[in-house]
């Protein structure tokens, strides 16, 4: 095994140098994948629509197709799940990455054509090896296996010959039959849609093998750590894998769960690599062992354009090229890509904090969210939910804001909410559970995670005396209408602001 491991490194660090290349001549590469993708969609219906034969530079691009969103593209993609072809992309779309849902939809679902398989999500996947395995040359991940905490895998009914699942699992169900040796658990775990059932088979059937790396959302591998604990009587991951080295996590903050792995892999040589990988794209890379900053992936068949924050909201905002940014301002990240999204706003903000090399790290959300779990609760989420407990309890809320409550020894995490009534619920604890049920209902990703109070708990909600945000706003010098409550947000900064000063009133 030390020699496969010698040969797999070695094939890995190949690809620094193309990562270089880009690193290099960032503009030139972006230039690049910007004709590409406008010549191969100019025979699709978008394509004619907009007239791409006729598009010569980014320039007449942004000033010919509007912005878009999940909203607007979604009677093409709507199209494309019942079988029609070259509507948004040329070759034939047959996956489709299932994420949580926009303002009108509880699930929405990105088209996965070959090339972004082929183009972007693996080669995301091999360059965050490539990149581990130079700044880490010694190291010896190929000589065990890699344990994956994958989606759930379905089959779209409405076409037969169309699949969807959450992105992991469309990545697992289309992986080369010599990278299923090298992960941990089979498929048949993998891709169970029952969490509950699913993390217990994977601890047993994980327990045994040489877990060398793990990679999966922090919430989900933190459970899976507990069941393997309890499973196996141990006190650590490192004496259940003692060749465990390195843990690849993305999609939510890392910062809350830091301290929860080091008790769980209690070892100062332990490697943790952050991907920025979503349903639309594989976007950046931390590719250095001593920053949290990601590499902007420029070569992955994605053309990018940058919002500058204080624009979000117009109609058609002005979007930058990447030689238009500046240092530490928050952008809106809009996507052209070989899946055939088109100047498509994915949501996420990110600033840069570096321009040569670009690098990035994301500061959230275009709208006020919660995802500290993976849940990503968004204000429409929220407002309907409170809507629908209100209706049926027969109360008035006069504001509101919300946080989450992070793991704690053996507690799920949740989120807890400070509700002002004006006039106060029948039953209190009524309206709670009609919340949560909404959101259930409205958020799948939500309801993933509070499948048997697994991942969240049911929320703990406070019922503030009157005045409570009028009180904080003043005490804030923040009283006025340009002022709001932040409704929902991805930290306890607000929540634990405002119950303090409830105790102290």
């Amino acid at each position: 095994m030390a020699f496969v491991n010698s040969i797999f490194t070695w094939l890995m660090k190949k690809r620094i140098h193309q990562i270089e290349l880009f690193m290099k001549y960032p503009h030139d590469v972006q230039e690049e994948w910007f004709h590409n993708l406008i010549d191969s969609a100019e025979n699709t219906e978008w394509g004619k629509l907009y007239d791409y034969k006729s598009i010569l530079t980014p320039q007449q691009y942004q000033e010919r197709v509007p912005i878009q969103n999940y909203d607007t593209l979604k009677p093409y993609i709507e199209r494309m799940l019942n079988g029609e072809q070259n509507i948004l992309w040329p070759s034939d779309v047959k996956w489709f990455a299932k994420s949580s849902g926009t303002t009108s939809d509880r699930s929405k679902f990105i088209p996965v054509s070959p090339e972004s398989l082929e183009e972007c999500h693996f080669k995301g996947g091999k360059d965050m090896l490539s990149i581990y395995c130079n700044n880490r040359p010694d190291n010896q991940m190929f000589t065990g296996k890699g344990l994956v905490l994958g989606g759930s895998h379905q089959v779209n009914q409405l076409n037969e010959d169309c699949f969807y699942g959450d992105l992991s699992a469309v990545l697992i169900k289309n992986l080369p039959i010599w990278a299923e040796y090298y992960r941990t658990p089979d498929m048949s775990i993998a891709l169970m849609d029952n969490y509950e059932i699913k993390m217990d088979r994977m601890a047993e059937a994980t327990i045994n093998e040489n877990v060398t790396s793990i990679s999966g959302v922090p919430t989900w591998t933190i459970v899976l750590a507990k069941k393997v604990l309890e499973l196996t009587g141990k006190q650590n991951l490192l004496e259940v894998w003692p060749n465990l080295e390195l843990y690849i996590h993305g999609a939510v903050n890392f910062a809350p769960y830091r301290e929860q792995f080091k008790q769980l892999i209690p070892s100062a040589d332990m490697y943790y690599l952050e991907t920025y990988n979503a349903s639309e794209g594989f976007f950046g890379i931390q590719d250095q062992d001593n920053s949290e900053e990601m590499l902007l992936m420029l070569d992955y068949g994605i053309f990018y354009e940058f919002v500058p924050m204080e624009n979000i909201g117009e109609e058609n905002p002005k979007a930058l090229l990447l030689g238009e940014v500046e240092l530490h301002k928050n952008y809106a990240i809009v996507i052209s890509t070989n899946g055939g999204l088109w100047r498509y706003m994915i949501g996420d903000t990110i600033q840069f904090t570096s321009l040569s090399p670009y690098r990035i790290k994301i500061t959230g959300r275009t709208k006020h969210f919660i995802n500290a779990f993976g849940e990503e609760v968004i204000i429409d989420n929220a407002e309907q939910a409170l809507t629908k407990a209100c209706q049926e309890t027969g109360a008035e809320i006069k504001d509101y804001t919300a946080g989450p409550i992070y793991f704690k020894d053996e507690k799920a995490g949740g989120h807890e909410w400070i509700i002002e009534f004006d006039k106060q619920p029948s039953d209190f604890e009524k309206f709670v559970d009609i919340m949560d049920q909404t959101l259930r209902e409205v958020n799948s990703d939500y309801d993933a995670k509070r499948f048997k109070d697994m991942a969240l708990a049911r929320p703990k909600v406070h019922n503030a005396p009157a005045n409570t945000f009028y009180n904080w706003l003043k005490a804030k010098d923040k009283l006025g209408g340009q002022h709001k409550v932040p409704r929902l947000a991805n930290e306890r900064k607000y929540v634990d602001d405002i119950l303090d000063m409830m105790k102290s009133s």
